[in-house]
């Protein structure tokens, strides 16, 4: 279950998911969060096909019960087309990893929100941490110029860091199974969020996911 406050446990995002069998390994493995990519990407999946891979995700977790929050990924998407794809696919978040104003985060309520920041120190993302809301997160990811992905690399953990003794937030950019626990012992996040760290030739590997969620676990 995701906790909001308290860091009582982390919370573990499998991104880019665009198989049930995938979403349902990552169940399975323990994982919080789903990710489904709506935004341009070799990781982008058809809305209907999304909605087949969310009615299989709500049935695992509650033969578990657990709860497992399905998360849309978009890249300056409007807000209406949002909202369409979030009622069809019954998602419970929103991540914005694109150039969103702020009104997004009062836009897309009671959804959570997380937004994706890069430190590259743009009007818009200066906005997003210059405001707070209860159901905005924001993601730290790796600043790569001209993309809207970490693309597998790094994000600046020591920035991190220092935003994560401020406010709740999510760590994505290169991290994999081998490097997990190191970041969460270094970040003190709320979150952690894996993409293309989980695969093989970018496919989602069910070893992969496996080992990230009990690096992550066995981190706190």
């Amino acid at each position: 279950m995701i906790s909001y406050f308290g860091y009582a446990m982390i919370n573990v995002k499998i991104c880019g998911v665009r198989t049930c069998d995938h979403a349902l390994t990552a169940v399975d493995a323990g994982a919080d969060m789903i990710g489904l990519v709506f935004a341009p990407s070799r990781r982008r999946i058809d809305p209907a096909d999304a909605a087949v891979i969310a009615e299989a995700v709500r049935a695992a977790a509650d033969d578990r019960r657990r709860l497992v929050s399905l998360i849309g990924v978009f890249v300056n998407e409007d807000v209406t087309r949002i909202r369409e794809i979030a009622a069809l696919c019954s998602l419970d978040g929103i991540q914005l990893s694109g150039d969103e104003p702020v009104a997004y985060a009062t836009d897309l309520a009671p959804f959570l929100v997380i937004k994706a920041i890069r430190f590259d120190n743009s009007a818009h993302e200066r906005d997003w941490l210059n405001e707070e809301w209860a159901h905005v997160r924001l993601l730290v990811d790796a600043h790569v110029p001209g993309s809207y992905g970490g693309a597998g690399v790094v994000a600046d953990w020591d920035r991190a860091a220092d935003l994560a003794r401020q406010r709740p937030l999510l760590l994505a950019g290169g991290l994999t199974p081998e490097n997990v626990a190191a970041a969460i012992q270094r970040v003190r996040p709320w979150g952690v969020d894996v993409s293309s760290g989980v695969e093989s030739n970018g496919v989602k590997d069910h070893q992969k996911i496996r080992a990230f969620v009990a690096a992550a676990r066995a981190a706190v």
